[in-house]
């Protein structure tokens, strides 16, 4: 099996699961909507732009939507309200299709010389630590040698939540305790990462620091850093946001890609929320692609995202 085996039906599942309780506000809401009404008609649009407004898909992008769907009915001028969600899957689909990354990524070690450097940010309680340690532990599921770095150096439960993990799947850590230097934590891991030739080195950063200037600040002067070693690291700024948090997330999404060269997202606790439309519109609203998704506490529930596959999950009733 492939890294992240993304299209497994054990992984399908684990995504329906998932995304359940989205999927169940999202139906109940919509069958509310065209209640009594066999077409989709302006009242019918009203109401499912507001579904999708309050189950977190964003105000620009479900204007995008909506607009689809009306340019849909005008062609076809007859679509019946049973259509409804295959219409929503086509179009939410082909509206992100459009933004490109539209495939899996994946990743190639094939012609790495030099470990594959990811550095992790986000503010405190996304889910930052669980993230690192669920990707760490597919990595090394995969074959792959690991290296964690701790730091986030500006909390002493980050670097013994980080501990705990790097316990848990096995993975060694590089730490130096809290108050130490970030980015002297951060050269000291790629350079034993160079050292024992690892494949990935993954990078925890402080999830909270005083204003957007020293937060910039700190994450540059880390990379810097990284690039004394290696010099095309890092490789992938990895953001974590909370799904549960709804716009906040958004919020969070846009203060950070503006903080820091950001490329790459990942969206936690999806299963425990209604909120998962949330992954649509950062997804359409930010340059810089979604690429993990966590939709349980397991060390394996943490998928590579895929738009389609997401889409189809969402709004599939069987």
């Amino acid at each position: 099996m492939g890294l992240f085996d993304f299209f497994s039906k054990k992984k399908k599942e684990q995504l329906n699961e998932g995304l359940e309780m989205t999927k169940q506000s999202v139906f109940s809401k919509i069958t509310k909507a065209i209640a009594g009404k066999s077409r989709v008609d302006e009242e019918v649009l009203d109401n499912l732009e507001e579904i999708l407004v309050s189950s977190d898909v964003g105000v620009s992008t479900t204007l995008k939507i909506i607009s689809r769907i009306e340019a849909r009915v005008a062609r076809d001028k007859y679509l019946g309200t049973s259509e409804l969600n295959k219409i929503l899957k086509e179009e939410i689909a082909a509206l992100l299709s459009e933004n490109g990354n539209n495939e899996v990524v994946g990743f190639d070690f094939a012609k790495r010389e030099t470990p594959y450097v990811i550095m992790v940010v986000g503010v405190n309680g996304v889910g930052k630590t669980t993230t690192i340690g669920k990707l760490a532990h597919q990595f090394k599921m995969a074959g792959k040698s690991v290296l964690l770095g701790a730091a986030d150096t500006f909390r002493a439960a980050a670097v013994d939540q980080l501990t705990i993990w790097s316990q848990r799947v096995d993975v060694p850590l590089v730490s130096q305790g809290m108050g130490a230097d970030p980015a002297s934590v951060a050269y000291d891991t790629l350079k034993s990462a160079v050292a024992s030739k690892a494949d990935v080195v993954i990078i925890d950063t402080a999830g909270r620091l005083h204003n957007k200037i020293n937060l910039m600040n700190e994450l540059t002067k880390i990379r810097n850093v990284m690039k004394k070693v290696i010099p095309d690291a890092p490789h992938e700024i990895l953001l974590i946001l909370d799904a549960s948090t709804g716009q906040n997330a958004i919020e969070q999404a846009r203060q950070f890609t503006a903080a820091t060269e950001v490329n790459a997202l990942a969206l936690t606790k999806l299963d425990g929320t209604a909120k998962g439309g949330v992954v649509i519109g950062i997804s359409e609203q930010f340059k810089v692609p979604v690429k993990y998704i966590g939709i349980g506490e397991k060390k394996e529930d943490l998928q590579l995202f895929n738009k389609v596959e997401f889409v189809d999950s969402l709004f599939n009733q069987e």
